[in-house]
């Protein structure tokens, strides 16, 4: 897999940033998502040893588009220049939590995993609640050594602990929290080394799966809302 075809492309939609430049190019899109969905594969793959749960997914399944939705924003470029996407046992629905990865050139890609949706109420309410009854677990697992060597629990907070819940919680920090998520950056040099990418990756992605099945037994009975 070309690697380095995908930050190519992507860094040419960027300074292209146009309808007119993307369908111009379109065969230059197909062969970039080609590469990204063969990496997918591949990094499916490397989970699946270590968590056999996301096996049956397919790549094309798992990728988010780059036609950006522009109705309410004051950025009008009509594409994101960049390739996503979510790996789970649910696919790339946000819950169950799982793998994230994003490739934007020019420093901004990343790996992820945990809670991005903080729009979901329920969602939060559910982690809070879980930390509460299950915080040695917590700490047992943001306090590993592998964990603590790449990652930080990041999320929107609120200035204090929300009401029902104790603040001298020893946890009451991440109660505050209404996201629990991380990420990794990567630079270009990282991305384009596709065997070094995908090493990396499974490493990283393995050091975070103790903080994303903590999640999903917080999340077990959540339910996405209808659309």
């Amino acid at each position: 897999m070309n690697t380095q075809l995908i930050i190519d492309y992507l860094s040419a939609l960027e300074k292209n940033n146009n309808r007119e430049w993307y369908h111009a190019n379109k065969d230059g899109f197909k062969k970039a998502n080609a590469e990204f969905e063969e990496l997918l594969q591949a990094l499916i793959l490397e989970i699946g040893k270590f968590d056999g749960s996301i096996l049956h997914n397919n790549p094309k399944d798992l990728t988010f588009k780059i036609v950006r939705d522009t109705r309410f924003s004051h950025d009008k470029s009509p594409y994101n220049p960049a390739f996503r996407a979510h790996i789970s046992a649910g696919g790339k629905l946000p819950v169950p939590v799982g793998y994230y990865l994003m490739i934007k050139p020019g420093g901004h890609s990343f790996l992820g995993g945990g809670l991005f949706a903080d729009m979901f109420k329920d969602a939060t309410a559910m982690v809070r609640d879980y930390i509460v009854k299950n915080g040695k677990e917590w700490e047992t697992i943001i306090q590993d050594e592998a964990f603590k060597k790449y990652f930080t629990v990041q999320g929107a907070s609120l200035k204090n602990v929300p009401a029902g819940y104790d603040k001298d919680h020893p946890q009451a920090e991440y109660l505050k929290l209404k996201s629990w998520y991380l990420e990794y950056p990567l630079s270009d040099d990282e991305v384009a080394d596709a065997e070094l990418f995908l090493a990396k990756a499974a490493q990283l992605f393995k050091a975070m799966k103790p903080f994303n099945d903590y999640l999903n037994k917080a999340l077990v009975d959540f339910q996405m809302p209808a659309r």
